[in-house]
């Protein structure tokens, strides 16, 4: 089961990026109604991305009740939060089969897009808005060799 605080960390994270970063959501225009499911492959949950520019949400999901998506984006959660942090390139990862991408390819090149345009890093700014737990813990996950 998903915490309600949980849900409540990820909720507070997509409006802080979507109120900081609104030119990542201005990109995601032709595709705000798509459900891109984000699966870290190595967690016991989903996280469900609805990038819509006036509401946008990101919710955890078990990963045995996964819902209806558009786009699927997997790959280790390291691979995927160095990916959205800019250390590891998204095209490398795609062809050495690391990251897999499934169904609405357009909206997920969107999406990469969207990010990649982004001068600095979105997860960068997630560790600063919990300062006491978020930059420690992305030092450390920055350290970790994949």
């Amino acid at each position: 089961m998903i915490s309600f605080i949980t849900q409540l960390f990820l909720g507070k994270i997509v409006r802080y990026i979507s109120q900081t970063r609104p030119d990542i959501f201005n990109r995601m225009e032709a595709h705000t109604d798509k459900v891109f499911l984000i699966d870290p492959v190595n967690l016991p949950l989903v996280l469900i991305l609805k990038p819509q520019k006036e509401n946008p949400s990101l919710t955890a999901c078990p990963r045995h009740k996964i819902l209806k998506y558009d786009a699927r984006i997997s790959g280790t959660f390291l691979t995927l939060l160095k990916m959205i942090d800019g250390q590891l390139d998204g095209d490398a990862l795609f062809f050495t089969r690391d990251l897999t991408i499934e169904g609405d390819t357009e909206a997920v090149v969107c999406l990469r897009n969207a990010l990649d345009d982004v001068d600095g890093s979105v997860v960068e700014d997630v560790a600063t808005l919990f300062p006491l737990l978020g930059t420690p813990t992305l030092s450390f996950l920055r350290n970790i060799k994949n």
